[in-house]
């Protein structure tokens, strides 16, 4: 089993699950599945993984096995096995036991939006510092140093916004749990 240090934040089973299922128009679902996939491809995420990620969002429990991933999507076990892998590099999954068994079960973390934002402070200032090395390799006059510069810009000022943006989504969250109790 892979662990990961967030598998305790992965996304709780809800007690709803089989009463939703029932009313729910399976084309309609497998339709949006794969519009969503769709949209998750065109910004740059792997097809097989677009589509997994989704199957796994739009399930009530966030969570499906193998099996039940490659009969809901259509594809082998092999496609769904590398969407995985995939999936928990990006660090979007995470790979559980069902109690009592040799199957793996494929989890969504709660926040999933969150983690993902919260993680690339690190790819940004990474980022940003490529970028300020550029200028300095193509001279701050120059047209594309002017580019470069205004893209580690861009950068700088995402770094300095997110964790704000973060702290308002959190703060949302909060107040919308509030309001449900």
């Amino acid at each position: 089993m892979i662990e990961s240090d967030r598998a305790h934040d992965a996304a709780p089973e809800d007690a709803a699950q089989d009463t939703a299922q029932d009313v729910r128009d399976d084309e309609a679902v497998s339709r949006f599945v794969e519009r969503f996939a769709a949209d998750l491809v065109e910004a740059g995420m792997q097809r097989m993984g677009a589509r997994v990620f989704a199957a796994l969002l739009v399930s009530d429990s966030g969570a499906l096995t193998s099996a039940e991933l490659a009969e809901q999507l259509q594809i082998s076990p092999a496609a769904v096995s590398g969407a995985i892998r995939y999936l928990a590099q990006v660090d979007l999954v995470a790979r559980e036991r069902e109690p009592g068994s040799r199957r793996e079960l494929y989890r969504l973390y709660n926040e999933v939006w969150y983690e993902t934002l919260t993680r690339r402070d690190q790819v940004l200032t990474r980022w940003e510092s490529t970028m300020r090395e550029g200028v300095k390799i193509l001279g701050p006059d120059t047209p594309a140093g002017q580019r470069v510069s205004e893209t580690a810009d861009f950068f700088d000022f995402v770094q300095q916004e997110l964790p704000r943006m973060l702290e308002r989504w959190r703060a949302q969250q909060a107040a919308r749990r509030e309001a449900e109790a």
